[in-house]
């Protein structure tokens, strides 16, 4: 609530306040450089607000150091633009790393898991591949299938289209949607791409130059005249007054 962050002299969040709700998915839209990934990054603690409060499942985590954010990280998975896997490890290993780490599962155990999670995100026999030998579009689902390895109750996705071609970005939405569906789980997408935002979204805020200036429905932002909105959606068609 009312969240400020500067890298130096650059202002990037300025006076950010809006609510996530228990199980919907929340759209954080805006252009490069808006603030939409340090926004995100907050939410896990990897970023600290110079002023203002992060509060998570009822937890005022603002404060938190590094011990105290373990439970609140558990609690939810983030997959990053990258999808940052690890590249000396196979892709079991991948998915299955955060279940060596922070669980006592016997291994046989953590391999039936690793191939449920490959399996609800539509991969199934690659086990055994390196992240190189994965296309862009695959690297992205192994990187879904670790997040929801562990079950958590939020999965944060930071633009989880960029860079793929429309037919595997469509695949990726779909995925976006159906997790959300069967595991009942909070999500948080932040993007630029506006048709992905209303496939995926029940509600999308409008982030831009560090101010929130939109938080609603689909059918609000469409019905919206907050200029700077309608200026995004019309991808830059309408022009808003300066």
């Amino acid at each position: 609530m009312d969240v400020h962050k500067s890298f130096g002299p650059k202002k990037v969040l300025q006076g950010i306040t809006f609510d996530i709700r228990r199980g919907e998915t929340m759209v954080v839209l805006g252009g490069s450089g808006s603030g939409k990934s340090v926004l995100l990054r907050h939410i896990i603690g990897l970023h600290h607000p110079d002023t203002g409060r992060i509060v998570v499942d009822g937890q005022d985590i603002t404060g938190f150091d590094e011990d105290e954010l373990v439970p609140i990280r558990k609690k939810a998975a983030m997959l990053f633009q990258s999808g940052a896997l690890f590249d000396s490890m196979t892709v079991a290993e991948n998915v299955g790393y955060g279940l060596h780490e922070h669980t006592d599962l016997a291994d046989d155990a953590i391999d039936t898991i690793v191939r449920e999670k490959l399996a609800l995100v539509e991969l199934e026999g690659v086990e055994h591949l390196m992240p190189s030998e994965l296309s862009g579009g695959m690297r992205k689902r192994v990187a879904l299938a670790r997040s929801i390895a562990m079950e958590p109750q939020c999965i944060l996705y930071d633009e989880p289209t960029t860079g793929l071609d429309p037919v595997t970005a469509g695949t990726i939405n779909d995925l976006i949607r159906s997790m959300q569906a069967r595991l009942h789980v909070t999500t948080v997408v932040v993007t630029h791409d506006i048709q992905s935002a209303f496939f995926i979204g029940d509600r999308i805020a409008y982030l831009n130059e560090g101010r929130m200036h939109f938080v609603g429905t689909m059918e609000e932002a469409r019905d919206s005249r907050e200029p700077m909105l309608r200026h995004c959606l019309s991808g830059g068609r309408e022009h808003h007054a300066q």
